[in-house]
């Protein structure tokens, strides 16, 4: 076993690349006392701010609301964590950084799973010209789009470190990869224009990456059992596949994903599976994606997603007034008065205080010092995402009580 074969190479301080991994689009206020490394104090910023709180009312496979047993995003990031922290904390890499990117790398998840994802991704082509993914759009709330109040009762951006906001828009578990090894380059993040386009930075954005298909491929095996979306008869088959009799449940899987990490990973040869337990990963997969993912039985849920953000977003791009927009949203708050209500509000944070129609909101928009985003809301381009940002942060159940007010007369 490869026990702190990576201790040489872990972000850790005095590495050669700690000032960039460690560097902020803005510098935090400082406290004489605060005894956090820099990826400590991102991880408990992540867990602070609301996106993350959001996480447990967000689908991860199966849309059922009312179900206490059925995994969310919210706890599909805790089994990310579990994993990725078991695996650094074994490689001797730096599972402060693991824990920072684990928590923050679902935060761009849309509502209905990843199904919201291409309708809001349908929105934004249209619209804005440029596809929506979940791993870009993470990246854009932690930088422009979830706030904080800071020691003074200001709202600020979260102001992540390099190698976190890395590590989320870099995390794209899809394609079937081994043998991950960080990239070189400390580019502009702005330069991922698809999902999967470059490794993470780091060696700890890697072993994320790898722990978010090794957390996920389990957990919906078992959601599927508990929901009748799988037969007994087909678990066989699953077993025959991952070469595997007895228990197959995520706990077994996990176990045995992550013991064969640590004892093949290697600086020389990246954070890897064997080749064997690579075939099964995959065999697995590709079950999940013939049995669950692709199952007829989601295909009322979808378009009923698809109505309720489709719905929504034409409602509120039908308010565009250019500078007027807001005080237009909270005239119409007799017809839609949750939604109005929570739009302005949204609005008002992110545009320029000009715009922003005296009252409440203003008083409100004065401790918000973050960047203004929108701006004056000069075009309906940059309304159009101001509509989708709004939505992409909604949780399901807040999407579906909204959208009940458009069928209210």
């Amino acid at each position: 076993m490869n026990k702190d074969a990576f201790k040489n190479v872990a972000a850790e301080a005095g590495c050669a690349r700690w000032e960039d991994l460690t560097a902020r689009p803005a510098e935090l206020y400082a406290r004489a006392d605060e005894i956090r490394s820099p990826f400590a104090r991102d991880y408990t910023r992540i867990l602070h701010c609301t996106a993350f709180r959001r996480l447990k009312h967000k689908t991860q496979v199966f849309y059922n609301a009312d179900n206490d047993h059925v995994c969310t995003r919210l706890e599909h990031v805790a089994h990310v964590e579990s994993v990725s922290n078991t695996i650094a904390k074994y490689l001797g890499l730096n599972d402060e950084l693991t824990r920072a990117i684990s928590f923050g790398h679902d935060l761009g998840h849309a509502p209905f799973g990843h199904y919201g994802e291409r309708v809001l991704s349908e929105i934004s082509q249209k619209y804005c010209g440029r596809a929506f993914w979940h791993e870009r759009n993470g990246l854009r709330l932690a930088d422009c789009l979830e706030l904080l109040e800071d020691d003074r009762r200001c709202l600020r951006n979260l102001d992540l470190t390099y190698a976190v906001r890395d590590g989320i828009i870099s995390h794209c578990g899809e394609v079937d990869e081994n043998g991950l090894r960080p990239r070189d380059e400390l580019f502009d993040l702005a330069a991922f224009d698809s999902p999967g386009r470059y490794m993470p930075a780091t060696w700890e954005g890697c072993v994320v990456k790898l722990s978010d298909k090794i957390a996920y491929i389990g957990r919906d095996i078992e959601d599927a059992l508990a929901l009748g979306f799988l037969t007994r008869a087909q678990l066989g088959e699953l077993e025959h596949a991952a070469q595997r009799s007895g228990a197959l449940n995520t706990t077994v899987i996990i176990h045995d994903l992550i013991s064969d990490v640590c004892a093949n990973s290697s600086p020389e040869e990246g954070i890897k599976l064997s080749r064997a337990a690579c075939e099964k990963l995959n065999a697995i997969k590709a079950f999940n994606y013939k049995y669950i993912y692709a199952n007829p039985r989601f295909e009322p849920y979808q378009r009923y997603a698809a109505l309720v953000l489709r719905s929504l977003f034409d409602v509120l791009f039908g308010m565009f007034g250019g500078e007027y927009t807001i005080s237009n949203v909270q005239k119409r708050g007799s017809d839609f008065p949750g939604l109005c209500a929570s739009f302005a509000d949204w609005l008002s944070k992110f545009c320029d205080r000009a715009v922003v129609p005296p009252g409440p909101l203003a008083e409100k928009a004065g401790r918000c010092k973050n960047t203004k985003i929108y701006g004056v809301l000069a075009d309906e381009r940059v309304y159009a995402q101001a509509v989708i940002d709004f939505l992409s942060c909604m949780t399901d159940k807040f999407a579906v009580k909204v959208h009940s007010e458009l069928l209210s007369y």
